[in-house]
């Protein structure tokens, strides 16, 4: 487990260049894969990556993700920020395109996004990431907004995509009397 939370201003400032966010990254992945690497929930690792991810980036406003729950339809939680919308179908918004495709989005203007939900009219840019379990299904998105314009890049791309995949193999617990 890590011995600190990186938690850093929340400024809403991108005062980070590509090697400052790469050695951000660094460090927050470290973390996440020593919380992650003997807990076999998936709730509880979402909620970790959470909680790591939006007290280590100044830049990001809201974070988390939405669940898979019906096939076409996603679900908010867990998440960290302003409050978020509940429902998101496959049909709307950058996480449902996200979703539909299968595919990282990065949007840099999302009031320019055709078809954008404004869940939080502060919210200037946003990446949302695919989350797949062992069987390459679909299983959520990450989703993190900034109040920035163009926030969101390559380089966190890159080490997005390789935080979620730590979430392959993990299952919701079942309920058990204890």
């Amino acid at each position: 487990m890590a011995e600190y939370t990186l938690v850093v201003d929340k400024t809403g400032e991108l005062r980070m260049d590509a090697d400052a966010k790469r050695e951000r990254y660094g460090v927050v992945l470290d973390q996440i894969r020593a919380t992650l690497q003997s807990e076999r929930d998936l709730l509880a690792g979402m909620a970790s990556i959470v909680c790591l991810l939006h007290n280590a980036f100044p830049y990001y406003f809201w974070t988390g993700f939405y669940r898979r729950v019906a096939e076409r339809m996603l679900l908010v939680g867990p998440y960290q920020g302003t409050m978020g919308c509940l429902w998101i179908p496959f049909e709307r918004g950058v996480c449902g395109a996200a979703a539909r495709d299968g595919r990282t989005v990065i949007v840099e203007d999302v009031h320019a996004f055709p078809g954008h939900i404004a869940c939080d009219s502060a919210s200037a840019s946003e990446i949302v990431v695919p989350v797949f379990d062992a069987a390459d299904r679909l299983i959520a998105v990450l989703d993190v907004d900034s109040t920035i314009p163009a926030a969101f890049d390559q380089v966190d791309r890159e080490h997005l995509e390789t935080i979620v995949a730590l979430l392959r193999g993990k299952e919701a617990l079942p309920v058990v009397s204890m």
